[in-house]
Order: C-alpha cells, then sequence, then structure tokens
C-alpha cells in the first residue's frame, strides 16, 4: 500500500477544503503516493519548497534531493518535432492576440473615413479589451474543468469567427460587435496557451516555455501597426488586417486537432459533475461586475460614484470571500497574499509596458511626422529589450529560484525610464527617447510574466488554470484601465491646450486633429502656432507617464511584502 503524502503551505483554521487540512497555521494536501505529489509552497523554516510525510512516519527523501528537479520523471506527451511543431503553433495564438490588441492603432482613419463615425473611434479597441477582461475569469474555470485542447480550439473558431465579421463589416456598429467577439475568444486563447504550457513542456522547460510568451507578445504588438498601416496604404484595403487571422489560425488547425495532447484536468469525475461544479451565478454576476466597472472607467476614467461598488457582482465577492468556497472559486485567492501581490504587481506591469507602446509611436507621428510604418519600427528598441529581459528572467528565475528581487529591481527601473520620459519635449532627440523606453522595457521585461510561473507554485494543482485566469485578469485589467486613463489624460489635456491657443478652431476639428483621423492639421498653421501646438500635445503626452512611474513604485514597494523565498517549480504542477 503506497505511503500517503501531504504537501504544505501556509493557510489559516478557515482555509480546510475536501483533501486539505490546516494545522497550526499550515496547510496539506492529500495525495495516494509520492510520485504523484506536488511541490506547492515553501515552509518558512528551509526556505525551500517540499514535501512532508503524516506525522508519524518517515520522510522518504531528505530536503536536498527533494529540491533537485525530479519533475524529468515526468515525461511530455509529445516530443522531438511534434512537441516543437505544437510549442510554436501555441505561441502563434499569443502572437495572434497581440496581433489583434493593437493592428486597429493605425487602420482607425480609414475605418472612421469609411463608416463616417468618429464618435464610436473609441469602442473599436475598448470593445475588445473590455469583453476579453469581463470573461477571462469565466475561462479559467472552464479551463479548471474541462480539457483544456478542445476549449483551446473553441476558442480559437470564436476569434476567427470575430476577425471574419469584423473584416466584413458592412458599418461600424457590425465592427465593434466583431472587436467584441475578437476579445472573448482571445481572452480564451491566452489562458488556454498558459494552460497547455503545462501539458506540453517539462519542468526544465516551463519557464523558458512561458518567457517564449513574451516573444510571441512582442512581436504582434510591434507588427500589428506595421501590418495594419501596410494595409491601409495598400490597394487590398484594410478589412485584409483582419482577414489574415483567418489565414494564420487555418495554417495552425492540424496541429491544433492531431499534435496538441488532451489531458482531463480532473480524471475520472463524471462530465455532468462538471458541469454542475461550475459556479454560474457567481460567475456572471463577477464578470458583469467587471464589465460594469470598466465601463465606468473608459467613459468617465477620473469620476466614480460610490453606486459602483453596490452592484450584484459585488456582492456575490463579498459573499464568497466571507463564506468558504470551492478550490475550483477563484475567489479562493483573495486569501492569499502572495497571489494577491502578483495580482497588484501584474496590473502594475501592463499599465508601464502598455503606456509606452501607445503613445511613443503618437509622439514620433505629430513631431517626426512618421508615417504607420515607421511609427511602428520606433518601437523595435522598447519591445525587442523587453523580450531579452522576459527570457532572461525567466532563465535565472529557473535557475535560482527566488523571484522577489525580481520584482524590487524592475520596479526601480520603470521608475527611472517614466520619469525620465515624463521630460521629453520637441528637442529632445531620438537616440534619448530610445534609451528612456530601454530603460523602462529593462524594468518590466524583469516582471511581466514572472507572475504566471509564481503563480503556479504556490496554489494546489487543481486551482493552476483558476490562478492562470486570474493573473491575466490582472493582465487584462491593468490594461484597460490604464489606458482609458492615459488617453483621458491626453485628449482631455491637449484639447483644452488646443482651444486656449486656436480659439476660433471647433472644438471638433481639434478633437478629430488629436485622435489622428485627419491629416495635415498641423501643416496648416504657421510655425509659431505650430509650435505652440505641438508643445501642448507633447506636454499631455508627458503627463501619461505618470502612470508607469507610479506604477513602478507600487511594484517596488509591493515587493518588500513578497516572501523571500525559494520556489521549487513542478512542472507537473497544473491540471490541464
Amino acid at each position: 500500500m503506497p505511503r500517503s503524502v501531504l504537501q504544505s503551505g501556509s493557510c489559516d483554521s478557515s482555509d480546510n477544503f475536501p483533501g486539505q487540512l490546516c494545522v497550526s497555521g499550515r496547510k496539506f494536501w492529500f495525495s495516494s503516493t509520492m510520485a504523484a505529489s506536488q511541490n506547492d509552497h515553501t515552509s518558512s523554516d528551509s526556505n525551500v519548497a517540499g514535501t512532508t510525510t503524516i506525522p508519524g512516519t518517515p520522510l522518504p527523501y531528505d530536503s536536498e534531493k527533494l529540491e533537485q528537479p525530479k519533475a524529468e520523471a515526468l515525461p511530455r506527451e509529445i516530443t522531438g518535432w511534434k512537441w516543437m511543431v505544437a510549442t510554436v503553433v501555441i505561441l502563434s495564438s499569443i502572437f495572434l492576440y497581440a496581433l489583434d490588441a493593437t493592428i486597429v492603432a493605425d487602420i482607425q482613419p480609414a475605418i472612421v473615413k469609411e463608416f463616417d463615425s468618429l464618435q464610436n473611434l473609441l469602442w473599436l479597441s475598448v470593445g475588445f479589451l473590455m469583453s476579453a477582461t469581463a470573461t477571462n475569469m469565466d475561462w479559467g474555470r472552464i479551463y479548471s474543468q474541462f480539457k483544456s485542447k478542445w476549449l483551446y480550439i473553441f476558442n480559437v473558431v470564436i476569434f476567427e469567427v470575430g476577425s471574419a465579421l469584423c473584416g466584413a463589416a458592412p458599418n461600424i456598429n457590425a465592427m465593434i460587435v466583431g472587436r467584441v467577439i475578437c476579445g472573448i475568444g482571445g481572452s480564451g486563447l491566452y489562458i488556454g496557451v498558459m494552460t497547455l504550457i503545462a501539458v506540453t513542456t517539462t519542468m526544465a522547460e516551463r519557464l523558458m516555455c512561458v518567457s517564449a510568451t513574451g516573444l510571441a507578445w512582442g512581436l504582434g504588438i510591434v507588427l500589428g501597426p506595421v501590418i495594419g498601416g501596410t494595409f491601409e496604404e495598400s490597394s487590398v484595403s484594410w478589412r485584409w488586417a483582419f482577414y489574415i487571422n483567418l489565414f494564420i489560425g487555418g495554417a495552425g488547425a492540424p496541429a491544433y486537432f492531431f499534435l496538441l495532447p488532451s489531458k482531463d484536468p480532473r480524471p475520472g469525475v463524471a462530465y455532468m459533475q462538471h458541469a454542475k461544479e461550475m459556479d454560474y451565478i457567481h460567475g456572471h454576476q463577477l464578470g458583469w461586475y467587471r464589465l460594469r466597472l470598466e465601463f465606468r472607467t473608459d467613459h468617465r476614467p477620473l469620476r466614480y460614484h460610490r453606486s459602483a461598488f453596490r452592484s450584484p457582482g459585488n456582492s456575490a465577492c463579498l459573499h464568497n470571500f466571507h463564506h468558504r468556497v470551492s478550490p475550483h472559486h477563484s475567489v479562493q485567492f483573495f486569501r492569499s497574499c502572495t497571489v494577491l501581490l502578483l495580482f497588484a504587481t501584474t496590473a502594475a506591469s501592463a499599465s508601464a509596458a502598455f503606456t509606452p507602446i501607445y503613445f511613443v509611436p503618437l509622439f514620433f507621428q505629430f513631431t517626426r511626422n512618421d508615417g504607420a510604418l515607421d511609427a511602428g519600427v520606433r518601437l523595435l528598441p522598447l519591445i525587442v529589450v523587453l523580450v531579452v529581459f522576459i527570457f532572461v528572467n525567466g532563465a535565472l528565475m529557473a535557475r535560482f529560484g527566488y523571484y522577489m528581487p525580481w520584482y524590487t529591481v524592475g520596479g526601480l527601473f520603470a521608475v527611472a525610464g517614466g520619469a525620465l520620459m515624463y521630460t521629453v519635449d520637441q528637442s529632445t532627440s531620438e537616440s534619448s527617447i530610445y534609451g528612456y523606453t530601454v530603460l523602462i522595457a529593462v524594468g518590466v521585461g524583469l516582471w511581466i510574466q514572472a507572475s504566471f510561473s509564481v503563480a503556479q507554485a504556490v496554489v494546489d494543482p487543481e486551482s493552476v488554470p483558476l490562478a492562470i485566469g486570474f493573473i491575466t485578469l490582472a493582465q487584462f485589467l491593468g490594461n484597460t484601465v490604464s489606458l482609458a486613463i492615459a488617453n483621458s489624460i491626453f485628449l482631455n489635456e491637449s484639447q483644452t491646450k488646443i482651444q486656449r491657443i486656436l480659439a476660433d478652431v471647433p472644438i471638433s476639428e481639434i478633437q478629430a486633429a488629436v485622435q489622428g483621423t485627419t491629416g495635415g492639421f498641423l501643416q496648416s498653421l504657421g510655425p509659431d502656432v505650430r509650435a505652440r501646438v505641438l508643445d501642448a500635445i507633447i506636454s499631455s503626452i508627458d503627463r501619461t507617464y505618470i502612470l508607469v512611474i507610479t506604477s513602478g513604485a507600487l511594484v517596488t514597494v509591493l515587493s518588500f511584502f513578497m516572501r523571500k523565498e525559494k520556489l521549487f517549480i513542478n512542472a507537473g504542477a497544473a491540471g490541464a
């Protein structure tokens, strides 16, 4: 009879779930054999995560042996060229998601011109981000219950349907609906990629593959505006910026069906039991709460009302926080200080990364008259360095195991880069701007993807898909809220300042010029007036970098509340 084994982590007396035991502030998960045990959290005494036997039985291995990477005994289900192709196909989904998130940036003038709908311009980006943020926790719950392969394929189909609708949209409303559908499918794709990585990699490969998602994401972010601008300037029209997703998705379809492993996260549990354990009521309430919060943020970013916090979703959140919840409910993470810190720092990373990604090209378009292609190329120093340091973080964190210092150092670099970008004016050289953005990239790269790996290590195996969804929510929410605030700061301040300079120009014309939907506005002004208008625009852009400064400072401060522990991240931790 195999010896029963316990895994340990911190808890309080209210944390007991089925299969768990809380004793003297420590939480234990039961498993039937030592081979099946998973590392979860570090003990406060040894600073090394490990397993503990039932009291009264001897340790089967000493702690040194437990720290060694035994995960190689758990081989992947696919190897060789099949594994390489499957990994590339999985990462291509991150590329598609990032591409779709930014491809609208350069084609929106053509869209507004064709549909004559400037007032709905904001929804082309907001619709995508809001639907992605509102549904990602639902996808996390679903991935924790059902086979990840088929959920992933289902989300590919949703994403492609949305892309097809955007490409064929007869009016702006159809375009917005298509963007919303893309956001829903893209959210499921993103969580599916992080979940499938656990199935298709060993422990030694896990952190590097998570880092590789940063490469795919960076390529998509850079190429989005470039591809969009290329199609806008070509004879095939901007619609092919969306149709291209269909070709990329179709090329990967054979690998989706024949190479990706199909693994049940809860083997032996009946399908109907999976469905019964889904938290439908609270899930929809929480999704509605997130949607309401984002709607308020995007339309009144600097004004809030107390009624925003009196909603069914908020009631559900408070109810679940004060009552015992199943391990399959993501609200359990509100009881974990470490996971909450990871959530906050990940949201801050999205804010620090996306602010320069959106506003650096805008700066060069106004000050250097850059076109779509040139503006996208200006991001290369930022993105290349960001991707490099994501890989540096993945490699060294896997080697040494400590995660807290990455957040401390990364936050300081982000503060320095953001503070320097705040000082930029018309006379600032291009090389200086590249250097400032590189500082931001170094800082953000040190922690932007780290939380996905850390979160998988500090939760029990059954909760890994939910943890991935929770951290993904942080990225989406940080991106959505920060860009809404940054855009509001830029648009409101620049319009107000320009109106003071050009009192006789209609506000609608100023709005169109600031949003980039009319060309030649600045060139029509006299040299002195043009210089004053540019100063107003650049000073408004500079103020958006306050978000980068505060995000970096927040991460540095929060890092001191993280445990100074060495995590042994087990590749078999995912229940995908």
